[in-house]
């Protein structure tokens, strides 16, 4: 995996380096452990998990329990300035493709009055799950965009259709 690091002189200089931390937690190593806040502790990672080959995943300080204080990930540009920590608000795209940014109202994305739930399963601060009563919507490709809508139309849990969006 390739990364670059700012220098103290203001250049920049490129790494590579194999994984050898787990920061997904599968037990497979999957980051590189970095001193990246020179706290002299090896306690940071990179991770790259959209397997481009150049990190994207940032996270500070994990410790003992693997949660990291701060996780951020590349706006694209190759700079960290997405803050993605665990749990908090996502931006989100409604049915009609308008982006909707985390501080905004909760996400009702049907309109029908109800809150959709929002997971974020890649890390980068957008949502690309929701669920809501009987139907879930799916960002299959990573670009923010719903691309499939599960439905459950028997209320058994389990999705009975699937639609492309």
């Amino acid at each position: 995996m390739e990364y670059c690091l700012g220098d103290a002189d203001g250049s920049a200089t490129m790494w590579t380096a194999g994984p050898d931390s787990d920061l997904d937690g599968d037990g497979v190593p999957d980051a590189v452990g970095l001193d990246l806040d020179d706290d002299g502790v090896i306690d940071d990672v990179l991770a790259d998990f959209d397997g481009d080959g150049t990190a994207d995943h940032a996270a500070r300080d994990l410790d003992g329990d693997g949660i990291p204080e701060a996780y951020f990930t590349d706006d694209g540009t190759g700079t960290w300035t997405v803050a993605a920590d665990r749990g908090a608000a996502l931006r989100w795209f409604g049915l009609d493709g308008v982006e909707h940014p985390a501080a905004s109202a909760p996400a009702d994305l049907d309109g029908d009055g109800d809150q959709e739930r929002l997971v974020d399963g890649d890390g980068d601060g957008v949502a690309d799950r929701a669920f809501g009563t009987g139907q879930a919507w799916v960002d299959t490709d990573g670009d923010g965009r719903w691309d499939v809508r599960l439905a459950d139309g028997d209320g058994d849990g389990a999705a009975d259709s699937a639609e492309y969006l």
